[in-house]
């Protein structure tokens, strides 16, 4: 099943980037994220780990533009392959690792953000994948989790995100993402940020 998954998503890579918040290509779209995750993340030099981090898009913008010190997981061979590819030029440079976002083989209590985008929804149980994100924060660690219903039905209700945070974390901030600049256009999902700094 596991293998079924990775096969999957190693055939999605190919065309991943071309949704335009997955490959950011569209300057005006990676301004949009780039203007909400950077002062969200803060000064440079921060350490994070993008879980589930596709083809490596937000670990380099992250890296180039805010000088953080980034490590990417995602259990697609293919995704790490480009996201590699793709951090080639960038400085400091993204380090990535092929393993399974639901549990990072990374040191616990060693970042400053955990940051997961569209991934928190797929993992088999949330609330054990969450926890172990979040054992991954040292001191006053920022969880930063994209997430989103979207209307096939499939997803996680902005509600339902906020409550899972709240059970470990005792500060949630929800923003909607309902900025079509976000998405390079018009919408009918459920999209949205759970920021918990402590």
């Amino acid at each position: 099943m596991v293998e079924d998954k990775r096969d999957m998503w190693d055939r999605e890579a190919e065309t991943f980037d071309q949704a335009a918040d997955h490959g950011l290509r569209d300057p005006v779209v990676r301004r949009a994220w780039a203007d909400l995750l950077l002062p969200l993340i803060g000064k440079p030099g921060r350490r994070v780990a993008d879980l589930g981090c596709g083809t490596g898009t937000l670990s380099t913008l992250l890296a180039a533009e805010g000088q953080h010190l980034v490590h990417g997981v995602d259990f697609s061979t293919e995704m790490i392959r480009r996201a590699r590819e793709k951090a080639a030029e960038v400085t400091p440079r993204p380090v990535f690792s092929v393993a399974d976002a639901s549990e990072p083989p990374l040191p616990v209590a060693s970042f400053d953000v955990v940051l997961c985008r569209h991934v928190l929804w797929a993992m088999p149980d949330p609330s054990e994948a969450l926890e172990r994100w979040i054992e991954l924060l040292a001191p006053g660690g920022m969880l930063v989790l994209i997430e989103g219903m979207w209307s096939n039905g499939v997803g996680l209700k902005a509600s339902a995100c906020a409550r899972l945070v709240g059970s470990l974390r005792a500060d949630v901030h929800l923003q909607m993402l309902d900025d079509d600049v976000y998405w390079g256009g018009p919408t009918n999902d459920e999209r949205y940020l759970v920021l918990s700094t402590n």
